[in-house]
């Protein structure tokens, strides 16, 4: 049932209807949704209110309009499983027959800032790695990885070709010791000008972030990364069992 408020806009009140039809599922992936016209009737709005409000879900990322076909709710382009095995992304990917593209946009070698140096547990001035990735998966960006790398740990790794080689294996090989462990923290935001740039959506759209310290088996964090996924390209599945 659509309500309408005063002193909100009726096009952020056609957006939120609709987008309250996507969460909720009764709008499902890859299918079409109302047209104008049923929307209009459905409503009782104006054409130009219906596209309006209809055009702001398109910049969120959360539909897709096909010229002739209709409007279509977004399916996520991957599935991230999370478990309890630590595992790159690119050993994710290929244990799934997943193929994608890594494209390096930015990397360069400066000194650390105290919120990083303080990640890498080094001393502000040192300098580390900074290394952003851009995975794609059927031409679509997916996720953007931004790399801060312990230059003291895995020294020389700024020489290496991340574009053909993934992070984990050549640490692994270069330093002669194993990843041990990741930690995690996930918040939902904005994508933002810049990160919107690179992940090809709209700077208000919404993205998840993930701050992640990974760990060798020395017990020094050697990577300090800040990964984003638009919300409408990827999924975190999760599997746990209840112990008794």
């Amino acid at each position: 049932m659509f309500q309408k408020y005063e002193g909100v806009p009726l096009h952020v009140q056609v957006a939120d209807f609709a987008r309250d039809k996507i969460y909720s599922r009764e709008w499902g992936v890859n299918e079409p949704i109302p047209s104008e016209h049923e929307l209009m009737d459905m409503l009782h709005l104006s054409r130009g209110t219906v596209q309006k409000g209809i055009r702001a879900l398109v910049d969120e990322g959360l539909l897709v309009q096909q010229r002739g076909r209709g409007t279509f709710v977004v399916k996520p382009v991957v599935t991230n499983p999370s478990g309890n095995r630590l595992l790159s992304f690119a050993e994710s990917m290929k244990a799934r027959g997943v193929e994608y593209t890594t494209k390096v946009v930015a990397k360069r070698t400066e000194p650390a800032k105290e919120a990083c140096a303080h990640a890498l547990g080094i001393d502000k001035g040192d300098r580390y790695f900074y290394l952003a990735r851009l995975r794609s998966v059927q031409g679509k960006p997916v996720m953007l990885i931004e790399s801060h790398l312990n230059l003291q740990q895995v020294p020389g790794i700024d020489k290496i070709d991340f574009e053909h080689q993934p992070l984990f294996a050549a640490v692994e090989q270069s330093t002669g010791h194993s990843i041990r462990r990741s930690d995690q923290v996930y918040c939902a935001c904005v994508a933002g000008k810049m990160r919107g740039h690179w992940l090809e959506c709209d700077e208000k759209a919404p993205v998840l972030n993930t701050e992640q310290w990974v760990t060798l088996d020395n017990g020094h964090v050697f990577e300090w990364d800040l990964v984003w996924m638009p919300a409408n390209r990827c999924q975190i599945s999760v599997r746990t069992n209840r112990m008794h």
